[in-house]
């Protein structure tokens, strides 16, 4: 299978829209806007590449390989681009490119094979798999390249070809990443398409595309699905969490305080299935607000390029409104800043990090989803209390209880209504695990397997014993 260029689709006219740095708030480069009526041919194409792409499995899991070594060998560049758009530390820029690279070798082994049916009767009947056709892959900001990766990965190597649409706030290092892994891919396996509104909401319905996987809010979610449903195309939504952390009796607090703190504030805060709000029993919640409040006051919090920063800035400015409406609504329901508070006085999309006390259980910074670099602790007086209120959620996507004792940690992780449980930690996932959450946290299933099988169709052939 030749290696060659993936051809991008232009826009018409040289249209283009600015992309800009979250830590200072300026424009620093342009990216196509593409309109939505250039999707036709660009589909026309990925299906056409499709009929050669699905025929050789072998040489789809040499390509994969090809890619990965490539995606490594260009993370200088695509590293600062990333924390420039995006605004994360340039090392979570580099582990973001690295866990690219490492699910397209994951991924990088041929499709399964038949697989006989035994029931007894005279007939042979075998399973075959079959790829559905285009992919469109429609990414949010907060993990660009990675979250591409979880979707175009299994999609090449179950046989499918991909049109990949990264949020207008992140198109740069998306648009780079895809020409690296296109340098090992034919021509149009791999196309990327950049543009504001409405070209995301005309891909997930445009006809030609068989199979949609969407990360981002609930309602475009529930929207993707609606422009789906047109033609009948399979989804795959992952659709954010409020994932809750109960800390337990006889947990120490400060062996637990550093983990907690970071899968709250990983990315600024912004990470689907980052803890949101933590439930602590009351004999020890002073202390949990204490020691959460002090690494929230100490963290290095500045531009991603910065090598002392350890928290960059929100991504954009209505995310960064969002925090403070959610912040400044807790604090005037009656809530406590135990740190941080406010937006930071300095360029850029700074929020500083806060920890909130005394928090209404019914406040929006609590039961929504706040995104950003805000910390909830709350008080309870019975762990059925805290299992309830963490399950009091129309979100469904992790939860984490953290204690001495693992067999009881473990029990009480059961009785959590979510996708993924974890125990004293939060937010690690193996590539070869299944990644869904449940009620409005998504549909569909991400991650091994079961990524490359939400990749395929079953294909059944019978035949009989004899002529």
């Amino acid at each position: 299978m030749p290696l060659r260029q993936t051809r991008r689709t232009p826009a018409t006219r040289g249209e283009r829209f600015a992309v800009l740095d979250p830590a200072t708030g300026e424009a620093f480069d342009e990216a196509p806007d593409q309109r939505p009526d250039e999707l036709d041919a660009v589909v026309d194409q990925a299906h056409a590449a499709w009929r050669s792409w699905r025929a050789d499995p072998a040489a789809r899991a040499t390509a994969l390989l090809a890619a990965a070594d490539a995606v490594e060998a260009a993370g200088a560049d695509l590293a600062p681009l990333l924390t420039r758009e995006q605004g994360k530390p340039l090392a979570e820029s580099y582990a973001e490119i690295a866990r690219t690279a490492a699910r397209l070798r994951y991924f990088a082994e041929p499709a399964p094979g038949p697989r006989p049916i035994t029931d007894g009767r005279p007939v042979r009947s075998e399973i075959r798999w079959r790829p559905l056709g285009p992919v469109a892959a429609i990414v949010p900001w907060n993990f660009p390249l990675q979250l591409a990766s979880a979707k175009f990965a299994p999609a090449l190597a179950a046989g499918n070809t991909v049109v990949l649409k990264p949020s207008p706030c992140t198109p740069l290092a998306t648009r780079l990443l895809a020409s690296v892994v296109s340098t090992a891919l034919p021509q149009d396996v791999l196309t990327v398409v950049t543009g504001r509104e409405p070209l995301g909401a005309r891909l997930a319905s445009h006809p030609g595309i068989r199979h949609v996987t969407f990360t981002g809010s609930i309602p475009t979610g529930r929207a993707v699905a609606r422009g789906a449903a047109a033609s009948l195309a399979r989804v795959t939504l992952e659709l954010g969490g409020n994932d809750a952390a109960i800390l337990l009796e006889d947990v120490e607090v400060e062996r637990i305080a550093d983990r907690l703190f970071w899968a709250a504030f990983r990315n600024c805060g912004q990470v689907c299935m980052a803890v949101k709000r933590v439930y602590a029993p009351a004999r020890l919640y002073s202390q949990v607000v204490e020691a959460l409040a002090q690494r929230a006051q100490t963290v290095a919090v500045g531009p991603g390029l910065d090598p002392d920063s350890r928290l960059g800035p929100v991504n954009n400015a209505p995310q960064l409104a969002r925090v403070e409406r959610c912040t400044a609504g807790a604090l005037a329901d009656g809530a406590r800043a135990a740190a941080g508070g406010h937006r930071l006085d300095r360029p850029g999309y700074f929020f500083a990090p806060t920890i909130l006390a005394d928090v209404p259980p019914d406040s929006p910074v609590v039961t929504e989803e706040q995104f950003g670099p805000v910390l909830p602790v709350l008080p309870y007086r019975s762990l059925d209390e805290a299992v309830e209120r963490a399950n009091d959620t129309g979100f469904g996507l992790g939860g984490s209880v953290w204690g001495t004792d693992l067999d009881r940690a473990e029990a009480v992780a059961d009785r959590l209504e979510c996708g993924t449980a974890w125990i004293n930690h939060h937010a690690e996932l193996s590539l070869a695990q299944p990644f869904a959450g449940i009620k409005e946290s998504g549909v569909g299933v991400a991650g091994g397997p079961w990524g490359l099988y939400g990749n395929l169709r079953p294909f059944v052939v019978h035949r009989p014993d004899e002529a």
